[in-house]
């Protein structure tokens, strides 16, 4: 039996989230913006490319770049379509930034971040880990989420 989600007019739809992920890209976005207005979250959808996939639209919302960059951090596969109008008016596939700066704690809580006003910054390394510049501790981008 197909499912069936009512189409937003104006906001923003992720979609190719991993499976299982869609919780945390919709607590992202509940921490970012108010959920004012239509809110959906798809589980376990199916996907030709992987598999299954989770899938979220929000009506009303519309990301900053921050935003993107944390969700890609959960979801590296994932798309965002700006939808307006009723159409997709834009897509881009999230991915993550060489440098991140300012979006994520830094989890040692010996990092100077975490102890006096410091915005945090993480270098992209080669095997696609983060590198906190602070305190040069190497994390998956999952364990930043």
């Amino acid at each position: 039996m197909p499912l069936t989600v009512q189409k937003i007019e104006e906001g923003t739809v992720i979609d190719h989230i991993t499976a299982g992920a869609g919780t945390k890209v919709l607590q992202m976005l509940s921490s970012s913006y108010p959920i004012s207005k239509m809110c959906a979250l798809i589980i376990n959808a199916p996907s030709r490319k992987l598999g299954k996939k989770d899938i979220v639209k929000i009506e009303g919302v519309f990301l900053e770049e921050k935003t993107v960059n944390k969700i890609s951090l959960v979801a590296p596969q994932a798309t965002v379509n700006i939808i307006r109008q009723g159409k997709v008016s834009g897509k881009q596939k999230v991915s993550l930034p060489p440098v991140l700066s300012g979006v994520v704690k830094c989890p040692n809580p010996k990092c100077i971040t975490n102890l006096e006003r410091a915005e945090t910054c993480f270098l992209q390394m080669q095997d696609g880990q983060l590198r906190c510049k602070h305190c040069e501790r190497v994390f998956k981008p999952s364990e930043l989420a």
